[in-house]
């Protein structure tokens, strides 16, 4: 995970975590980074110092009569972030969508990329359908003009 530190047009300052600089750019460029405090989607990186963790030394030890006492071990803390109104919307939007199209179409698993290509080409009657697809299968419908859209991945989807 990266944490950038942000900032909006309006010039507030603020972090976010990325699992990469690609996710980031990728999240940014559909509007879906925004200011916490304005709400604005107009992000940019601002300059920060990198935290670079040393591993040329142990960390130092407390010693007895030291005036603070070391600190249990503790496993490193995952990323959350508080969300907003408007996140919290947005994700609750996010959600009806997904449980609209799950409801109302058919899985058909791997099969996607094919039934959607012959629902196109009028070889098979048009239904909505969803199911799993690779990132090449997508880039080439879209080619062929095949309407197709990814349904939102919800962060309880990954934990």
């Amino acid at each position: 995970m990266i944490r950038y530190t942000l900032r909006c047009e309006q010039g507030h300052d603020f972090e976010s975590w990325f699992p990469s600089s690609e996710s980031f750019e990728a999240q940014r460029g559909r509007g879906l980074v925004s200011c916490p405090n304005c709400g604005s989607v107009r992000v940019e990186k601002a300059i920060m110092a990198p935290s670079v963790a040393r591993t040329d030394r142990a960390p130092a030890a407390a010693t007895p009569d030291s005036d603070t006492a070391a600190a249990p071990a503790q496993a490193p803390a995952n990323p959350v972030a508080l969300m907003g109104q408007q996140e919290r919307e947005f994700h609750r939007l996010l959600r009806e969508l997904r449980d609209h199209v799950t409801r109302n179409a058919d899985y058909v698993g791997e099969d996607f990329a094919d039934l959607a290509r012959k629902m196109h080409g009028g070889e098979i009657e048009h239904r909505s359908i969803y199911g799993e697809a690779s990132a090449d299968e997508v880039k080439a419908l879209r080619e062929e003009e095949v309407e197709v859209f990814p349904l939102p991945v919800l962060p309880e989807d990954r934990n």
